[in-house]
């Protein structure tokens, strides 16, 4: 069975959901509504530049938080998915978060209605995550085209796993579906 993006993407609202792979920060942007919080730990030596992120997010709609440490972070997030005057709230994940503190964050998007989305290192998540996805970039020879992903859902709790290879329209701000590369339309296949 084919599952269509459309049925997992846009995100879930009112739900927390994880992205890992090195083209997380990108699928964040892309998904993010609204305005959006984004939280990151004060001690983390780069740092999240808003010009960065402007062929998916306008600067003016991201406002950045840097708790000192997870437990503020966490913290932060709680409220601010509780509160659900933001609709689309951001943190990265540093250590592995414990069943306690998924379910708080489930729980507060759910009261606010509000979409949250944890940055997780690979191989690290949580069992109360909504999804998982892996956002992964992808090299097309014959595109110059850098905006080209393959986004996986590696976990779903209402629904089935799938992947697609997108690319984001920086002119139209919309998000394309296409075909992985050699099995497009009119070009050649490898025999077998």
């Amino acid at each position: 069975m084919r599952v269509d993006l459309n049925s997992a993407f846009p995100l879930r609202p009112a739900r927390v959901h994880e992205v890992c792979g090195a083209a997380a920060v990108s699928f964040a942007a892309i998904a993010a509504r609204g305005t959006v919080l984004w939280i990151r730990e004060s001690w983390l030596p780069e740092t999240l530049h808003p010009l960065g992120l402007m062929p998916f997010l306008a600067p003016s709609r991201l406002l950045l938080a840097r708790p000192k440490d997870q437990t503020d972070g966490l913290a932060v997030a709680e409220e601010a998915l509780k509160d659900g005057a933001l609709p689309f709230v951001v943190i990265e994940i540093t250590r592995p978060l414990d069943l306690r503190e998924g379910r708080r964050l489930q729980l507060a998007a759910k009261a606010g209605g509000a979409t949250g989305l944890c940055l997780i290192p690979e191989g690290m998540g949580s069992n109360a995550s909504e999804t998982r996805w892996k956002a992964t970039p992808s090299f097309d020879p014959h595109r110059e085209d850098s905006t080209l992903m393959r986004w996986e859902i590696i976990k779903n709790k209402s629904g089935t796993n799938g992947a697609w290879n997108v690319r984001w329209d920086q002119e139209t701000h919309r998000l394309h579906v296409v075909s992985p590369a050699g099995e497009r339309p009119g070009s050649a296949r490898p025999p077998g």
